[in-house]
């Protein structure tokens, strides 16, 4: 994949952070020029300061940046584009969860997640140009909310069939068409 040279990558992952063989982590190996939003070692669940985190990052890039988000990190994008404002060139949103759906026991409830300040989702058109790839068969959020997230923030949705949701659990390690996909928003 070829980046202008001046686009930075933020690597904006999910709750459970880096995880070795995550797509996000391999394709952040491979880029060039890309960052990652570090983990949290207090407040874990806090929305706030998730998208706090993400603003830190922000604020250390000079220059055009595309977001690359996947699962509670969509999450935290659409929170963070409602309370900053800095120009982005593009977001590839990859499996947002459904707040308002049953999850696993492995993961926090929703519940949880309400009283840490993730709901209400903010679902108001981005300033931003971004591609959702959502699953059909993610266990976190049917494609019929994942299409409805998507038309709320005026994203373009990719459907990439049945790859639960999207992560090493489900067979996903590597992951190439994010590549392609990003590139479709360095313009």
């Amino acid at each position: 994949m070829t980046l202008q040279p001046n686009t930075t990558v933020l690597i904006v992952p999910g709750l459970r952070d880096h995880v070795e063989d995550h797509w996000q982590t391999l394709l952040a190996n491979r880029l060039p020029n890309v960052r990652t939003v570090p983990p949290l070692e207090v407040d874990r669940l806090s929305c706030t300061a998730r998208i706090d985190a993400i603003q830190r990052e922000l604020d250390n890039i000079d220059g055009p940046v595309i977001l690359v988000a996947h699962s509670a990190g969509v999450l935290m994008v659409t929170h963070w584009a409602t309370k900053y404002q800095r120009q982005i060139k593009g977001a590839l949103l990859a499996a947002p969860p459904d707040l308002n759906a049953t999850w696993p026991e492995q993961y926090p409830s929703p519940a949880t997640l309400n009283e840490n300040g993730w709901s209400p989702l903010p679902l108001l058109k981005l300033p931003f140009p971004s591609l959702v790839a959502a699953s059909t068969n993610d266990h976190l959020a049917s494609f019929e909310a994942v299409q409805s997230m998507a038309e709320q923030w005026g994203s373009e949705l990719v459907n990439l069939g049945d790859v639960g949701h999207l992560n090493p659990a489900s067979g996903f390690g590597d992951w190439p068409l994010a590549e392609k996909l990003i590139a479709s928003l360095d313009i």
